[in-house]
């Protein structure tokens, strides 16, 4: 018997190889995700001018940012932006400035596929190559209210399914959809019953992985863990003689399982 629904993801046309630099931009799940994929020696840029919720700000990101990744992450929050009232520009940070100076508006599915195809548009400048994958964050914004956070939700899917429309070279990985159907429980979120627990991380984490890298990758993550893990040993005697030792002899398998992969 089968008591949850598995969320089919659909095989994508690229796959990330060892050690490639990868770009993430967005909501603070692209921070979770992207400490996941640092964890594992991936040369990742995570949110490099700060966590950005919506599109416009996504948008702000990648024109900043000069990197030229051939895989590039862009996680949606919501669709709420704030306008700095002097100048009609939107913020990526209200800068804990005074709430009256700016206004809060609700983007629509055109403006955020607009916003969003701009970005697609400044990477496939850089690199024509470029994969981008979209996801939906699976937090939930109760400032809004639910059912208004289900709503915001909504218009970032339909915008997000509009862009895969538009760009071939942009894929869609359900982490919305994977805690919403699969995960489907209270003991998935952390304490403020908003936020997705480390452990659905780490399970989001692994149906991205299975999925998206390559054989070679997988072997590589493989061998790396008991590295990792020795790398990461808390000794009762750090600056003991065998301790140094140790850490040595994990330090030098790093370095060839790095030149091995390169």
């Amino acid at each position: 018997m089968d008591f949850r629904t598995i969320v089919d993801i659909p095989k994508p046309s690229f796959l990330i190889e060892p050690l490639e630099e990868i770009l993430f931009a967005g909501s603070c799940f692209a921070d979770a995700i992207g400490r996941r994929f640092a964890e594992e020696h991936f040369p990742v840029t995570v949110n490099p001018f700060g966590v950005m919720y919506n599109p416009a700000s996504v948008l702000h990101t990648v024109q900043q940012c000069e990197l030229a990744p051939r895989v590039a992450f862009i996680t949606l929050g919501t669709n709420h932006v704030y306008r700095l009232k002097e100048t009609g520009e939107i913020v990526d940070n209200c800068q804990k400035r005074p709430q009256h100076l700016f206004s809060e508006e609700e983007l629509s599915v055109e403006q955020c596929t607009g916003f969003l195809s701009l970005a697609v548009d400044e990477l496939c400048r850089r690199r024509p190559d470029v994969q981008v994958v979209l996801t939906v964050s699976p937090i939930r914004y109760a400032k809004y209210g639910f059912h208004g956070s289900q709503l915001s939700k909504a218009m970032l899917l339909m915008a997000a399914d509009e862009l895969c429309r538009r760009h071939e070279c942009v894929s869609y990985f359900p982490a919305y959809e994977i805690v919403l159907d699969e995960l489907r429980d209270y003991r998935f979120y952390q304490p403020d019953m908003l936020h997705p627990s480390p452990q659905t991380v780490e399970y989001i984490w692994e149906r991205l992985a299975d999925v998206y890298l390559s054989p070679l990758a997988k072997q590589f993550v493989h061998d790396w863990q008991p590295i990792k893990k020795a790398l990461h040993h808390q000794p009762f005697h750090p600056d003991s003689n065998d301790y140094q030792q140790f850490l040595l002899a994990a330090q030098q398998q790093e370095q060839q399982l790095l030149a091995r992969f390169s």
